[in-house]
């Protein structure tokens, strides 16, 4: 068997054994170490957004249906830019895989809810890092791929937060179940972003890190997946 024969029946033994997009379906949540993503993150949930949140599931749980929409649409966006990059296409294409799959669950989760789409505005949160962005490449990918890295850690962090204290044990579940994916791609936002770029985007890590645990921190009028502390 030659190699590409090897890495297609790879493909194709994982596409086999990929989760179903019925939360029915779903595996078994196994405990994941989220130790990484608390010591990358500069600063941790309030327990006043958890209330809050725990208050107001239907626009969480919406808000999180358009995280995952988003996230997707990012890194097809960042596919059709940035068309140099074997290791950056072959890993944003993974991505959209699993944040569309993520979506179309979240999805079944309203549906089963009986929970009818609502509009909601986009929050601040991820406006308040890019405009920190830099206007010139490779900069600006390497600030995009950087806080997409801040983004997953904070979802990962969030999703343990309310699996803790949720009433509902099949949305806990489900959170559960996130967290061994969400828990990796930061690693793999910020693994992309380094290979980009000549010198170490440690000084540029911290910067952002800095800028989202204030968004988090700091009061914030509306409530989100990612929003900061309820004025």
């Amino acid at each position: 068997m030659t190699t590409s024969q090897s890495n297609l029946s790879e493909f194709s033994a994982a596409a086999a054994t990929e989760d179903s997009a019925d939360i029915n379906q779903l595996r078994k949540p196994l405990k994941v170490d989220l130790s990484a993503v608390y010591d990358f993150l500069g600063s941790r949930t309030s327990q006043s957004w958890v209330d809050a949140a725990i208050a107001d599931l239907p626009t969480i749980i919406q808000d999180h249906a358009n995280c995952e929409k988003k996230a997707a649409g990012t890194a097809m966006n960042l596919m059709f830019r940035y068309e140099f990059s074997y290791d950056l296409q072959r890993k944003l294409a993974q991505l959209i895989r699993e944040e569309m799959l993520h979506y179309e669950q979240v999805l079944g989760i309203m549906h089963e809810r009986g929970q009818a789409w609502q509009y909601l505005s986009a929050g601040r949160y991820a406006k308040g890092m890019l405009k920190h962005k830099r206007t010139y490449e490779p900069a600006a990918m390497i600030d995009v791929l950087i806080i997409g890295a801040f983004i997953e850690a904070r979802s990962c962090e969030r999703f343990a937060a309310l699996a803790a204290v949720i009433d509902d044990e099949r949305l806990a579940r489900y959170y559960r179940y996130l967290l061994k994916s969400e828990s990796r791609h930061f690693e793999d936002y910020l693994a992309l972003a380094q290979s980009l770029s000549e010198e170490n985007i440690d000084e540029r890590v911290a910067f952002f890190k800095t800028v989202e645990a204030d968004l988090i921190s700091s009061p914030d009028n509306e409530l989100r997946f990612h929003s900061g502390t309820p004025a």
